[in-house]
């Protein structure tokens, strides 16, 4: 679990292979009034979260992370920067983790190899001969369900 208020670590795994600390410092956290569940208080507190993260300006990234991050979050970023908000809990705390949790997981994906390629494969010789074998099965049935024919 992560805790607000430190600095963000993603520990090791594809694209990232010695792990990668985010200081505090370079997160900001805003709050708001959340829309979301809550009773009598929903409207009083500020449970709603938005982490916003300069990507373009952070010196936790190096150079080629950054251009990835740049490139394939591309959409999601403002100016280089990356905002999530979470406000699906009723308390700030729980606000402020799942705001965290979420960033972690858009870099990791964002940092992470790109899927090898496809490689198109063609249809066994019994599988085709099995879906020829289904469509004329079908095609009697059809044939079936025709006119009723008297004596012509």
């Amino acid at each position: 679990m992560t805790v607000p208020g430190a600095d963000l670590a993603l520990p090791a795994g594809p694209g990232i292979p010695s792990g990668l600390v985010i200081p505090a410092a370079e997160l900001t956290e805003r709050f708001s009034r959340s829309p979301g569940p809550g009773g009598q208080s929903v409207n009083t507190s500020d449970t709603r979260v938005e982490l916003v993260y300069a990507v373009s300006a952070s010196a936790a990234l190096s150079d080629s992370q950054r251009e990835q991050v740049l490139r394939r979050l591309a959409d999601r970023l403002v100016d280089g920067t990356l905002v999530v908000t979470a406000s699906e809990h009723r308390s700030q705390h729980r606000n402020r983790v799942a705001a965290r949790e979420r960033l972690s997981r858009l870099l990791r994906e964002a940092l992470a190899p790109p899927a090898p390629p496809r490689r198109p494969t063609r249809p066994t010789a019994g599988s085709q001969r099995r879906r020829v074998a289904a469509k004329k099965r079908r095609s009697a049935t059809k044939t079936l369900r025709g006119r009723v024919r008297g004596d012509e």
